[in-house]
């Protein structure tokens, strides 16, 4: 088993030359993240990032990860097209040899928090999340303040998504994973990628959306979606 850490690309404060240094690590966790939602990865890019791992004496070994497009997500008539996009970044993993996808289907908002430097008593820091505190966003402004989510909205766009999704319920969302799986997971076990899905973070419903990945009945679910090896979990010790 390997053991592995997070990078989040040139502009994360640790560069790889310091997590080399970290006893028994030997494996990278990390993503292409100047790519825009819905569009493939190509293999040059890929490439390119293994490489810059490699030359610190580590090994790529997870991606985290290849964003759903929120048309999938929501089931938007164009879904497929952005599936097969998803597909295509699949297979260009597994070209170069990265053996693991970890992913998510959470709508509009990824892991979220409402402190990324919570100070605890012995003067380390933490992340941190509070109902009360993410009450009190105000997300007509769009999610330029909201600690933790990778992909910004502007309030328009926001006020768009959050329209749409007025019309996906969890059962609608479960649909969407359902078809989304079906046509990735096939391509997934041609190209030698194990995909693993992130447990909804937290497993609860935030700003009125649904989330489906949140109990160990959710997960038996979700594994008899495709009854495959390839249709994985990832056990997040981060995840509430």
């Amino acid at each position: 088993m390997e053991m592995t850490f997070r990078w989040f690309g040139e502009a994360d404060p640790i560069p790889l030359s310091y997590i080399r240094q970290i006893p028994g690590v030997t494996g990278i966790v990390t993503a292409l993240y100047d790519v825009a939602v819905g569009e493939a990865w190509s293999r040059d890019a890929l490439r390119q990032l293994q490489e810059t791992v490699e030359a610190e004496g580590l090994h790529l070994a997870v991606i985290e990860s290849v964003p759903v497009h929120e048309a999938i997500k929501i089931g938007r008539p164009d879904r497929d097209r952005f599936i097969e996009s998803y597909c295509e970044s699949i297979r260009a993993i597994g070209e170069v040899g990265i053996g693991v996808l970890c992913y998510n289907f959470m709508p509009i908002f990824d892991w979220t928090r409402t402190d990324l430097a919570l100070r605890l008593e012995d003067g380390s820091t933490a992340l941190a999340y509070d109902d009360s505190q993410l009450a009190r966003i105000d997300l007509s402004k769009g999610t330029g303040d909201l600690p933790g989510w990778a992909t910004a909205y502007d309030a328009r766009t926001l006020a768009m998504l959050l329209e749409e999704y007025r019309a996906v319920d969890e059962e609608r969302l479960w649909d969407n994973l359902a078809h989304f799986l079906d046509a990735v997971i096939p391509v997934a076990e041609s190209a030698g990628v194990r995909m693993a899905i992130h447990p909804d973070d937290p497993p609860w419903r935030i700003f009125g959306l649904p989330r489906i990945i949140t109990n160990a009945e959710a997960l038996e679910r979700f594994t008899k979606l495709v009854d495959s090896p390839t249709n994985g979990i990832t056990f997040c010790t981060g995840s509430q």
